[in-house]
């Protein structure tokens, strides 16, 4: 059996769901919860508010630096590690000072804490 600890907490995870997701299931629903704070994903499309979520869920974002907003962040097919801050992303579309997900992901995972 392999010991796989919680991305947040560092708890060890036992279930199959929380190994796949990297989080607890404590930990999986504060990020999760920080979505209905609608004032932080206020200017985003519902179809990136969505992918933002699912990209939390799946663990596919990670804090790079503990004091700083900057985070790895998995692009939708796989192929691809942006960073990405609350203000700016290093894809495609935020390389053309457009919104995307990722940033909506970071404004959430920093108030998740």
């Amino acid at each position: 059996m392999t010991l796989t600890t919680c991305g947040r907490c560092g708890r060890v995870l036992r279930s199959a769901r929380s190994i796949k997701r990297g989080l607890g299931p404590t930990c999986g629903a504060k990020r999760v919860q920080a979505f209905e704070i609608v004032d932080v994903v206020a200017d985003y499309t519902p179809v990136q508010v969505e992918k933002a979520k699912e990209l939390v869920e799946l663990g596919g974002i990670v804090r790079l630096y503990p004091n700083r907003p900057w985070f790895a962040v998995v692009a939708t097919k796989g192929d691809h590690v942006y960073r990405t801050s609350p203000k700016g992303c290093t894809c495609p579309a935020g390389m053309h000072y457009r919104r995307c997900y990722h940033t909506a992901a970071a404004r959430v995972l920093l108030i998740a804490g």
